[in-house]
């Protein structure tokens, strides 16, 4: 019988996960989390039942509120709390560098630090995205050798990864179907027996490196499909029309649903100004790093790789269509003042993982502009930003839309422009109207619009 449960990480994923399970009868959770200089803070706000994810998150801090007043979820900084857990869940970082390599410290890290505290018939479940293999492979040989137990026959393990996203951190683990994958059959029965305590939907049961795989692919088929649509978002805007008009007809396609096969149906993704969050722009470099790696022949995944180039390309041309507005006003980027709208990755978020706005910063400062940057739900940064939005607009000889924040979409336009020292808006997230922008005398430029 599940009693305590030990859950490495208060992040996106292991503050949801934890509450979710706080909340089961019977079941006592605790969090552990460094005390660094950036989420230290995260232990002693939890264990005061506030919430520490910015944004709209339905639910969430109801959930904490409750299960910290239930005494059924504290946080803490101390690794020994695994000694008596019957299960531990690892959710900690594991980011890719600029090459597409894994950085698996902090994995590696707490992997040793549970091997060394774990008890015998624990079960360990790795949440965290990782390279296929990484589980049998990196996981596995180090909590054996710390704990001198045998995996399998000691204590069970399981890679069983979650589908959340922000905003819907709480629905997507509840009603999203779970997978999860164990090293060996007993391993994927207790996973599925644990997660059954909290998913109400399907759990399909698998093995660990299917598991692995299934997690980088799904992520890896969203990167490329919106790739597809960034590219022809450029097509579009070479040939001078709205791509957001020809993605509204493609997928006017309909299904059949006597007949799927015979006429599936079209879902163009969205084009922008960049692909953020830790999910995409890391996990098809995981998914190749995981066969070039373990693989018993080389695969070149070419089109997944062309994908992720091209996205991690957009905030370039974001910079580039800013340049090309300035021009048309006869301005030069040179010392312009561009005020970048939205720092997170994701419209009504805190979340800052890879997001396109550090990449468009960083390449208008290479140009010799001056960039300040705005965004409402932001905490912290590792660039300055600014939560006053009239500092960053005023006197702003270009505004740049990166995130969809619900804050930017009744943005007074005559306000806007009188506020301005040069009317040019960007759009990369498709906000605004063309016409309406160019008939107040604004030069607007759209990621996907003709120009």
């Amino acid at each position: 019988m599940v009693k305590k449960i030990v859950v490495f990480g208060m992040g996106y994923v292991g503050i949801p996960a934890s509450a979710l399970f706080a909340d089961v009868d019977g079941f006592n959770v605790v969090g552990i989390q460094r005390r660094s200089k950036r989420s230290g803070w995260k232990i002693d706000f939890l264990n005061q039942g506030k919430n520490p994810i910015g944004g709209d998150e339905p639910g969430l801090s109801e959930l904490i509120k409750r299960v910290v007043d239930k005494k059924t979820f504290r946080v803490t900084d101390e690794v020994s709390e695994c000694s008596d857990a019957d299960v531990i869940l690892i959710d900690v970082q594991t980011p890719t560098d600029e090459q597409g390599i894994p950085h698996y410290e902090s994995l590696k890290e707490v992997s040793k630090q549970i091997g060394k505290n774990m008890k015998n018939g624990v079960l360990v479940v790795i949440e965290s995205t990782v390279a296929p293999g990484t589980t049998e492979n990196i996981v596995k040989p180090i909590l054996e050798d710390e704990s001198k137990l045998r995996a399998g026959v000691d204590f069970s393990l399981v890679f069983s990864y979650e589908r959340v996203m922000v905003g819907r951190l709480l629905k997507n683990i509840v009603y999203l179907p779970r997978i999860v994958g164990g090293i060996d059959e007993e391993s994927t029965k207790r996973g599925v027996d644990l997660y059954e305590n909290i998913v109400k939907e399907k759990i399909y049961p698998t093995n660990s490196l299917t598991a692995e795989v299934a997690k980088v692919v799904e992520n890896t088929y969203r990167d490329v499909n919106i790739a597809f649509a960034n590219e022809v978002a450029l097509l579009c805007e070479s040939l001078g029309i709205d791509v957001f008009d020809v993605r509204k007809l493609v997928n006017t396609l309909p299904n059949d649903p006597s007949n799927p096969s015979s006429n599936p149906i079209r879902n163009m993704h969205f084009p922008g100004a960049g692909v953020g969050g830790h999910c995409l722009p890391k996990d098809p470099w995981l998914l190749k790093y995981g066969v070039d790696t373990y693989g018993k022949f080389k695969v070149e995944p070419n089109v997944i790789v062309k994908s992720r180039m091209i996205n991690m390309w957009m905030p370039n041309h974001t910079a580039d269509l800013v340049e090309e507005a300035l021009n048309d006003q006869g301005k030069k980027i040179v010392d312009a003042k561009i005020a970048i709208l939205g720092v997170a990755f994701l419209e009504n978020s805190d979340d800052t993982r890879n997001t396109p706005a550090k990449t468009l910063y960083e390449t208008l400062v290479k140009k010799g502009a001056k960039p300040m940057l705005h965004d409402p739900y932001v905490r912290d940064f590792d660039i300055p930003f600014s939560k006053d939005f009239n500092e960053v607009i005023s006197g702003a000889d270009a505004v740049v839309i990166v995130t969809k924040h619900k804050d930017y979409l009744n943005i007074d336009l005559n306000d806007l422009k009188d506020k301005m020292k040069t009317p040019v808006i960007v759009d990369g997230r498709n906000i605004f109207q063309k016409e309406e922008c160019e008939n107040i005398g604004f030069v607007y430029k759209g990621v996907g619009k003709p120009h």
